[in-house]
């Protein structure tokens, strides 16, 4: 049996007796108290920074929701309860002015957690010096977009500490979602003093960080691919947290992680493609449908990404069904919007965003063929070339090399040269406009479909791509601000501007929704998995043999 650092010797001394595939469970609440609370998990990619200003990827966020908490946190039925926050906040006449008073808490270095810590946190993620891809999560508070537009100083945004325990909340619009909205990573708080004398250095390794969560991490440099989650004793609400140590080893094949998991070397993993269909039947195994969209991204600063006969062409071109089909496997459904389905429904009549939206450029050769000529000609060429960008990971390089032979063989002339790289270096290259395509997925923090349509305002930091529409931008200024109290009309402007995105610019390639494949062990218990947001917690979890 290979050994992956941690997990391996962590095996040896929990897993010496039997195997975590074939373990039996009991009520007994004698032998849950005696068992021992240690598990071995697998994240299907690296920890790229534990700073909540500067994440882009679900495999950071999910560690970062681990080691901190906000004001708001998920229960067993996905909805929000009361955190960081003692009790539901007061609200002013208007709807726009949220008073809330914090619990009494502790940093992992015994620091007390202040108001003052969230409005540090929340300031980092909308100051357009700090460079976060999340800025514009910030724009539900007062003159948070102009702020991160640069139009207004951070001393007029409207997150203020009343004192110590009272966190002031002024929102730029009515946002009834707000509770889930402070569930995201974004809105985690930060240990200001902590923060500002590691500087840059924060966030960058287990070193360089101080959490609030329910555990606290170790053994993770910045660049290792392995770390431990202890229990957090100073934590809230430790009482109710019954892991005590939980080994983390970046597992990117799906063959090592389920062949680790069935030699009883790990309790949690990730299921996709042939072996999401060979483990199907298994009951370790588990499908969750989640609001997860895979996507192709293209530059539309370059000069074939930029030409929207090009885009439609390529969009066209990939036969999305038998992808999911035949290379996924695991519940994922191919996706003809960027608002995925069963994620939002009209205020009036209840029906899905998705179904009621309808399809936009599904697949049709006949149509992508066209298209590409009609690209061919405007750019005076007959032979292109275009390079697609992904993390390495093995459901990364899976889908590229898919599309590559989808592509090559359905639009002439076209040669596709894939480059897989780590996470944190696919990142940079798209911060850099250094790419012709990249593949990516985007998973929301809320249920509102203006969470996926403002991944692709001009101003957004997730925005990479270069994408920049007047109209679309306004657009989306009235979703939020202008008709925020016309459900009706606001839900038919929200309608309107995927059509914009995907019908008239193709701005975006949506591949799939996702679905959260995964095996679990017998013994693993009250595991949180989540449709939406972070992917995973294991606050509640705990080992029972």
């Amino acid at each position: 049996m290979k050994k992956f650092s941690l997990l391996a010797a962590a095996a040896v001394l929990i897993l010496s007796s039997c195997s975590t595939g074939q373990q039996s469970s009991s009520n007994s609440t004698e032998e849950k108290n005696e068992a021992e609370q240690v598990i071995n998990v697998a994240s299907g990619g690296e920890l790229s920074t534990l700073d909540s200003a500067q994440y882009t990827d679900v495999y950071s966020s999910d560690m970062i929701g681990q080691v901190s908490e906000g004001l708001y946190r998920l229960n067993k039925n996905q909805d929000p309860e009361l955190a960081m926050a003692a009790a539901e906040p007061t609200v002013s006449e208007d709807g726009q002015v949220y008073t809330f008073k914090l619990r009494e808490a502790k940093w992992s270095n015994g620091d007390p957690v202040v108001a003052g810590d969230f409005v540090f946190a929340f300031k980092n993620v909308v100051d357009p010096a700090y460079g976060s891809s999340s800025s514009n999560q910030m724009d539900i508070f007062k003159n948070g977009r102009k702020i991160r537009e640069g139009k207004a100083s951070l001393d007029d945004f409207g997150v203020k500490a009343l004192d110590d325990q009272t966190l002031e909340l002024t929102l730029e619009y009515p946002a009834p979602y707000l509770a889930q909205a402070l569930v995201g990573t974004p809105f985690m708080p930060k240990n200001e003093k902590f923060a500002n004398d590691k500087g840059t250095a924060y966030g960058t390794s287990s070193d360089d960080f101080v959490g609030n969560g329910p555990f606290l991490i170790s053994g993770w440099d910045g660049t290792t691919e392995s770390w431990t989650l202890s229990k957090n004793p100073d934590y809230w609400d430790q009482k109710n947290v019954k892991l005590d140590t939980i080994n983390v080893q970046v597992v990117k094949e799906i063959s090592t992680g389920a062949n680790l998991f069935d030699n009883g070397d790990l309790d949690y993993t990730g299921l996709a493609d042939t072996y999401a269909l060979q483990y199907k039947d298994s009951p370790q195994a588990y499908f969750v449908p989640k609001a997860l969209v895979g996507y192709l991204s293209p530059n539309h600063k370059r000069e074939v990404t930029g030409n929207v006969h090009a885009r439609k062409a390529i969009l066209q071109a990939i036969d999305k069904e038998a992808f999911t089909t035949d290379i996924l496997g695991d519940g994922s459904t191919a996706l003809n919007g960027f608002v995925p389905k069963d994620f939002a429904k009209n205020p009036e009549t209840g029906e899905d965003f998705r179904k009621e939206n309808g399809d936009f450029l599904a697949y049709d050769l006949e149509a992508a063929k066209k298209e590409w000529a009609l690209a061919k000609q405007e750019l005076g060429k007959e032979e292109i070339e275009l390079e697609l960008l992904s993390a390495d990971s093995a459901i990364a390089k899976k889908t590229i090399e898919f599309v590559q032979g989808q592509l090559q063989q359905n639009l002439s002339g076209l040669k596709i040269v894939l480059k897989s790289v780590p996470l944190q270096n696919r990142l940079d290259l798209q911060t850099d406009s250094n790419f012709d395509l990249v593949f990516g997925t985007w998973t929301p923090d809320y249920a509102d479909p203006i969470n996926f349509l403002e991944f692709y305002d001009s101003k957004s930091g997730l925005n990479t791509a270069g994408y920049d529409n007047p109209k679309y931008d306004a657009g989306l200024n009235d979703a939020r601000i202008t008709l925020a109290n016309e459900p009706e009309k606001r839900w038919k402007e929200l309608l309107d501007l995927e059509k914009i995105l995907i019908e008239q610019d193709t701005a975006v390639l949506p591949l799939y929704q996702g679905a959260i494949g995964y095996l679990k062990s017998d013994r693993l218990k009250e595991l949180q998995v989540f449709s939406f947001g972070r992917t995973i917690s294991y606050r509640t979890a705990y080992v029972e043999e």
